[in-house]
């Protein structure tokens, strides 16, 4: 998190809100000045947010639990799913069904249907169908794996959720909201901050701003990997020594 400078944010266009007749006043403590009819975001409350978020997802990733990244919108998809990929966190880039988490067994249930049609198709019998068979299914794996694909291995809830553009959003929010799951969220000034329990004010809808808070908020998710890593190195070294301790202390056999 040090890493990141104030220039890193300026560069990115971070600090650029929206025009000030489409502002949420919720978001007035963000915002630093306006300019030319645009309110620009006060970066120290950037990184700060920034810092918040990171040191509380680290804490999350370390106990062993998912952190669900969530942006639909179309210039945050790639850089949101290649990051969520990278991390093996599962992510939602395309629509957003209703009852995602909220009912989650149906969900499941199609999960499954998406696992059963992977298994069939890659045994003998699939060959043996219809032409017109075959095009039904693969249409149906497509369709299951354009909405689906980024959740195939959520086996439970996610303990978390990473949200570019709060106002898309919103349902994904709410859902996350009823079950208290906490939501870390890219809040621009258009957003309502009180609405996620992690709010980091910037710019989001270019590219490159959404960009720069996603890895740096994957950086957060990997230290926290790694952590969980260290700590399970030392659980089994500590479980050795304590066996060779208990083997050593048994007499010996006459």
């Amino acid at each position: 998190m040090s890493q990141l400078q104030y220039k890193d944010l300026l560069d990115a266009g971070v600090h650029f809100g929206h025009l000030t007749r489409k502002w949420d006043p919720r978001m007035a403590p963000y915002i630093f000045m306006e300019k030319n009819g645009i309110h620009v975001i006060d970066l120290n409350k950037t990184i700060n947010g920034l810092e918040e978020a990171s040191n509380a997802v680290k804490n999350i990733v370390r106990s062993g639990r998912k952190v669900m990244f969530v942006a639909t919108k179309k210039q945050a998809r790639a850089i949101v799913s290649e990051e969520a990929a990278r991390l093996n966190m599962p992510f939602v880039t395309e629509r957003w069904l209703g009852g995602m988490l909220t009912n989650f067994a149906t969900i499941r249930k199609s999960l499954k249907k998406l696992a059963g049609i992977d298994k069939m198709m890659k045994e003998d019998s699939y060959k043996a169908l219809a032409k017109r068979e075959r095009l039904m299914k693969t249409r149906e794996k497509a369709k299951l794996e354009k909405l689906l694909g980024g959740i195939s291995d959520l086996t439970r809830l996610p303990a978390a959720l990473f949200v570019v553009d709060v106002k898309r959003e919103h349902i994904a929010i709410a859902e996350a909201k009823k079950l208290g799951i906490p939501v870390f969220a890219l809040c621009d000034t258009n957003s309502d901050p009180t609405s996620v329990d992690f709010p980091i004010p910037g710019n989001d809808d270019a590219f490159k701003s959404v960009e720069i808070i996603t890895k740096t908020f994957g950086k957060a998710i990997e230290e926290g990997l790694s952590q969980r890593k260290q700590d399970k190195e030392e659980k089994e070294r500590d479980k050795a020594e304590q066996e060779k301790k208990a083997a050593d202390a048994q007499p010996e056999e006459k």
